[in-house]
């Protein structure tokens, strides 16, 4: 078998998975969705925050991110099964690399991430309370966020990837990706503006990754004559960087059947 088709057979057996854990698919699409419509309804008519004239609009791709975060969380997990079933051992005991067996596996969590976060981003266009703008365009919008989608996914991807072959427990894994993403989450512009932060946090959110990715969407689908908190190019220009370096060092661990 060439290293393509192992590659694929890798990436089409965890889609398999997938599509068969109907509770992980269901819960990783319905509740982005239930957090958009409870929280974005709950603060436009509530809270009313600054510098936000539509609160529900604003906050769509954050949460479109955010499905990207969990669903690299579900899909790296992947990883324990094959290990305690012993399916991992069989994989490195194949004339294949192990960085070639990450890489399926990788390339199979970043695809399902893309695929859910597309399913979210779909359904919110149809939401009538929901009004994008796309300031560039539909066409061009609907290609700037899936830019933003598929880069973001192979990040966090290949972070979640980066951590599994790490960490010796599937427990330890889900707390550490809880710690190292929410923050993540939490200080990307994605609940609410970065320049309504206090500068400390407005910095946290200049390091951050997520950043730049609910920032590219945020200018491709909310804003309007709107050049965002980075900009495009600054946008597109980190996350293509981080997206490289940590995809390849997710996929370039040397494995053990055994940890």
């Amino acid at each position: 078998m060439s290293a393509f088709d192992a590659v694929a057979a890798l990436v089409a057996r965890d889609l398999r998975g997938v599509v068969r854990s109907r509770s992980q698919l269901y819960s990783s699409i319905l509740f982005p969705l239930m957090l958009l419509a409870i929280l974005g309804a709950g603060v436009s008519d509530g809270l009313d925050p600054k510098n936000v004239d539509d609160y529900v609009t604003f906050l769509t791709p954050g949460i479109v991110v955010m499905t990207a975060f969990f669903s690299s969380t579900f899909s790296s997990a992947s990883y324990y099964a094959d290990r305690d079933t012993g399916v991992l051992r069989a994989l490195l005991a194949s004339p294949h690399s192990p960085r070639l067996v990450l890489l399926g596996k990788t390339l199979a969590a970043t695809l399902i991430g893309v695929a859910q976060a597309l399913v979210v981003l779909g359904v919110a266009a149809l939401v009538p309370a929901i009004n994008f703008q796309w300031q560039h365009g539909v066409l061009a919008g609907i290609a700037l966020a899936l830019a933003a989608i598929v880069l973001v996914n192979v990040f966090l991807a290949g972070l979640g990837q980066l951590l599994a072959s790490r960490i010796s427990s599937m427990q330890g894994f889900h707390l550490v990706m809880n710690i190292v993403l929410f923050p993540f989450l939490f200080f990307s512009g994605a609940f609410s503006p970065l320049d309504d932060l206090p500068l400390w946090l407005a910095t946290l959110g200049a390091i951050n990754p997520l950043s730049y990715a609910v920032d590219a969407m945020h200018i491709a689908l909310y804003h309007r004559a709107d050049g965002g908190f980075f900009g495009l190019a600054m946008d597109f220009a980190v996350l293509t960087a981080v997206a490289i370096a940590v995809f390849w060092l997710g996929t370039g661990r040397r494995l053990h059947s055994d940890q």
